[in-house]
């Protein structure tokens, strides 16, 4: 999960982990079925906290289910900042993105769940991963590299792929995740204006591992 910085005292620390397990126990709900008709009651025993805890922190389930779902997107945002550093050019980073999100099903299936039941609602959000990617999108343009005129346009279309592909990997698992990302990848660079060769190259660039 995305963390922040620990508070100092025993009874900050004490309320931010209940805070934490509420959290928790929400994403893990979005993972394994989506449906968010669980009492607090439910969520507040999964989570191994007081009833009463719950409402220390939230003032619905609406609200914690919402929080959930950001939670699992900056998380995800976060691991791309991780293995992406350092690579500038922003056709390799979309790609990345399209290839490392494959793996990710596998190694990182809750995560994955949350954004393949939740995301579409967020392709638009300031936090997670769109908001990364409008900004490598908005450098791609403002370079050159890429020649779409509106990032925020393109944003949908690379946010719809890219939930297609996460819906592929998990409804269809004998499809080969990483061709299928290859393909996707090298498909929308070519959408954002890169010629044949130059996409077919990009998308095939050397990967980082994933833990």
């Amino acid at each position: 999960m995305s963390t922040s910085a620990l508070p100092s005292n025993r009874f900050e620390r004490r309320r931010a982990e209940t805070r934490r397990a509420l959290v928790r126990a929400a994403r893990q709900i979005l993972a394994e079925s989506g449906d968010t008709s669980a009492s607090i009651q439910a969520i507040a025993e999964r989570a191994d906290v007081g009833f009463g805890s719950f409402y220390n922190h939230f003032d619905s389930k609406a609200e914690l289910f919402e929080t959930a779902v950001v939670d699992a997107l900056e998380e995800f945002g976060q691991a791309f900042d991780e293995r992406l550093e350092g690579i500038d050019d922003p056709a390799e980073l979309v790609a990345a993105g399209f290839r490392l999100s494959a793996r990710m099903a596998d190694s990182h299936p809750e995560l994955m769940q949350v954004l393949r039941r939740r995301g579409l609602g967020h392709i638009h959000s300031d936090n997670g991963l769109a908001r990364r990617a409008l900004r490598d999108l908005q450098v791609g343009i403002d370079s050159g590299r890429f020649s779409t005129l509106d990032p925020v346009v393109a944003l949908s279309a690379l946010g719809g792929t890219l939930l297609s592909l996460v819906e592929l990997r998990f409804a269809r698992p004998e499809v080969d995740g990483d061709e299928a990302a290859v393909n996707l990848a090298e498909m929308v660079l070519r959408m954002l204006g890169l010629s044949a060769d130059d996409a077919h190259e990009v998308a095939r660039r050397p990967l980082p591992d994933l833990d």
